[in-house]
Order: structure tokens, then C-alpha cells, then sequence
């Protein structure tokens, strides 16, 4: 089990050699507020070299469907079954965040989403690839993002 991301209090921990460390701590502690706001579900993270399986499993995801590479180091990474929808996210030293949404059951959404932390430059391995919307966030500042549909069995 991992740490739980405390919204109230926002904290860099484990975000620190980002060069956004403030901001990609304001995009984990919006996702945290969600979960918990949403399906009351604590949003826990663990180092990234201990969540090797997720990391793989969201890199393999990329590679499979859009043939993406993330040049960044993954920092952190966590995953949650909710309602039957499996959940894997994984945050990167650029301050980018992944998160995969994957519907066990056959007819359900499914889909890879990108989350671009206030401050950070879109990354080259997306910049061609995908148009990022905006939205506001009091944790956050100023999110980008963008997701593709995912088509293959995960």
C-alpha cells in the first residue's frame, strides 16, 4: 500500500526533481480529490521503481496503440478497481500525467488521458499528436489535457 495524497494540504513529496514540482503536486492532489469526492476512495501512490507492473502496463498501452514512447522518468504510479473500471495512473519528472481508464467489462469506455501540469511545455512525443483542451483547477492552476480511445484487450 502506498501514501495517500493529501488534497487539503499539498505536498511535493516524491514530486521533488520535477521541474514543476508545485504544480504536478496540484494535478495529484486534484486527482485525489476527485476519487475521494467522487466514489469516496482514498488516491494512494507509490514510487514508480515499486510500481514497475503499472508503469510497464500504461508504457505497453502507448507502445500498442499510438506507438509512444514518454521520454520523461516516471516518479510515481498507482492503480484502482472503482465500480468496476481499473484505474492506472502514472505521474513523470516533466510534470505529465497518464492515466489509463479501463472498463473490465467488454462494452465499457476505455481510454489513455493526458494531463500536462501548469508551466510545462507540451512533451515532443505528443506536441504532433494531440490537441490539449483546458480546464481551471484551484489545486492545480491550469490543466491541459487530451485522450485517445483505446481499441485493444489490455
Amino acid at each position: 500500500m502506498g501514501k495517500a495524497v493529501d488534497f487539503v494540504n499539498v505536498s511535493t513529496e516524491g514530486l521533488e526533481s520535477s521541474p514543476v514540482a508545485d504544480a504536478l503536486a496540484g494535478l495529484r492532489a486534484n486527482e485525489a480529490r476527485y476519487f475521494k469526492n467522487k466514489y469516496d476512495v482514498d488516491f494512494t501512490v507509490e514510487p514508480a521503481a515499486k510500481a514497475k507492473k503499472l508503469v510497464d502496463y500504461v508504457a505497453r498501452i502507448l507502445r500498442e496503440e499510438r506507438g509512444l514512447e514518454i521520454a520523461s522518468k516516471p516518479l510515481e504510479a498507482t492503480e484502482m478497481l472503482v465500480d468496476g473500471v481499473r484505474w492506472t495512473y502514472v505521474f513523470y519528472e516533466s510534470g505529465l500525467s497518464i492515466n489509463v481508464l479501463y472498463t473490465l467489462e467488454d462494452a465499457g469506455k476505455r481510454a489513455v488521458g493526458f494531463k500536462l501540469s501548469d508551466g510545462m511545455e507540451v512533451p515532443e512525443e505528443l506536441a504532433d499528436k494531440f490537441k490539449f483542451a483546458r480546464q481551471k483547477s484551484k489545486l492545480a492552476g491550469t490543466i491541459r489535457g487530451s485522450y485517445f480511445v483505446i481499441k485493444g484487450q489490455y
